[in-house]
């Protein structure tokens, strides 16, 4: 598969870094440095872009500005892409209405466009947009980049004696490469500390997304969502090991 990503500053450049680094030897990665600053509106959007770009199946737009969103039409016309990722991990880099606007103008050229917000909600057949909101999506591009890169997935081996994680394996890394990290460094926890523990970690790594409050949310950030989707998916694996504790009311004093 041939990927263009398009990074404007340090958070595109962590995900172009895991992703050469872990991802399938069979992927062409090529990027394309945008430009660091946009007017409010783009009356000639060729007046930004470079005179060719390299050919691809999928566009990957990490770029910190929304100004970029509107140069994804031509760039996937350039390219000859079929499928655009956009990371929505601040919501000023793709506010909701210029997200519809881009997904009509590329379903116009037969480009499937998605917006996975936080960036790691995303999994091979759906991706999320708010909180308990997900959009379904059928391409086969996108599918494949999400085998390996979006909503963590993890397992997770416990020793049932001493209670602790003893081996962890990470089947689909977040694109910034937090679970990975994160996995390495639960190696020794005790069960019922690793939720608490994953949090942290997230945190430390650390997370690029958003920590404004987002509406979309409940007033959440962007930064807790990931964190909690992280910690969920922990939760899951480690329930078996847990201990439960079970309190036995007392008898009341006349």
């Amino acid at each position: 598969m041939r990927i263009l990503v398009i990074v404007s500053g340090e958070y595109g450049k962590r995900h172009l870094q895991n992703i050469r680094q872990f991802g399938p030897s069979t992927w062409e990665i090529e990027t394309w440095q945008s430009p660091p600053f946009f007017p409010p509106i783009i009356d000639y959007p060729e007046d930004f872009l470079p005179e060719s770009l390299p050919p691809a199946d999928l566009i990957l737009s990490f770029a910190e500005h929304k100004g970029v969103a509107e140069l994804l039409p031509d760039i996937a016309e350039m390219t000859g892409a079929k499928a655009v990722l956009v990371a929505v991990d601040n919501q000023a880099w793709l506010p909701k209405g210029l997200a519809r606007q881009l997904q009509g103008w590329l379903a116009k050229i037969n480009v499937v466009c998605v917006t996975p917000k936080p960036l790691c909600s995303l999994t091979e057949h759906d991706y999320g947009v708010a909180l308990k909101q997900r959009i379904p999506y059928d391409n086969s591009q996108i599918r494949e980049f999400a085998r390996y890169f979006g909503k963590p997935e993890l397992q997770i081996t416990v020793d049932p004696q001493t209670r602790r994680i003893v081996e962890t394996a990470v089947i689909r890394d977040a694109v910034c490469g937090c679970t990975r990290f994160v996995a390495e460094q639960l190696i020794g926890v005790p069960v019922d500390e690793a939720e608490a523990k994953a949090g942290l970690l997230h945190h430390h790594y650390p997370c690029l997304a958003s920590m404004l409050k987002d509406p979309d949310f409940n007033g959440d950030t962007l930064m807790h969502a990931s964190g909690n989707t992280l910690k969920e998916t922990v939760a899951r694996q480690i329930k078996p090991y847990k201990k439960i504790n079970y309190i036995t009311p007392g008898n009341r004093s006349e």
